[in-house]
């Protein structure tokens, strides 16, 4: 019985040694193999009726790699665009403390507010025409943007602002 044991052990070992281990890389139809990045607005009203949330479907889906960022609209100052990475936690003077949130598959992404107090008290202007800036890039690129600046991300992927797509729910 050792000797079996010791025989399949032989073998596994053997067998182990033999597995030779390939890395695949995606290759992407573009010239410099960036998928093409894909920058849409979505204005969405939130309410207790759909939960304070709103589903946004990929079509086409996104591949596995892909990252999605997503940014509020908080104000607009002297004409400017005042855009917040998402989460952003917004916090009020009773200590309440409100939550634009979000979370993605390659199917859709949910965009969802939360927060420690009653969503039914909150002033339209917190849930109404909302406009939140999707932001669709390849993952590995993700990592060399400075994220929390819009700008910096619409540059850097070379983002045309007029092009962006706008969708109202």
């Amino acid at each position: 019985m050792k000797k079996i044991t010791l025989l399949l052990v032989f073998i596994g070992i053997t067998m182990l040694q033999s597995c030779e281990v390939t890395e695949v890389t995606e290759v992407y139809d573009s010239p410099i193999n960036i998928p093409k990045t894909e920058v849409f607005e979505i204005t969405a009203s939130f309410n207790a009726n759909n939960n304070y949330s709103k589903i946004v479907l990929f079509d086409p889906l996104l591949r596995s790699s892909d990252s999605v960022l997503m940014y509020h609209l908080y104000d607009v100052v002297n004409g400017q665009d005042v855009w917040r990475l998402m989460p952003q936690t917004y916090y009020f003077d009773n200590n309440g403390a409100l939550d634009y949130n979000f979370d993605f598959t390659r199917n859709s992404a949910k965009i969802y507010l939360s927060a420690n107090f009653n969503l039914n008290s909150l002033e339209a202007s917190w849930t109404q025409n909302q406009t939140f800036r999707v932001v669709i890039i390849p993952d590995g690129f993700a990592k060399t943007i400075d994220k929390n600046n819009i700008e910096s991300v619409m540059k850097a992927l070379e983002v045309d602002q007029q092009k962006i797509k706008k969708i109202d729910f």
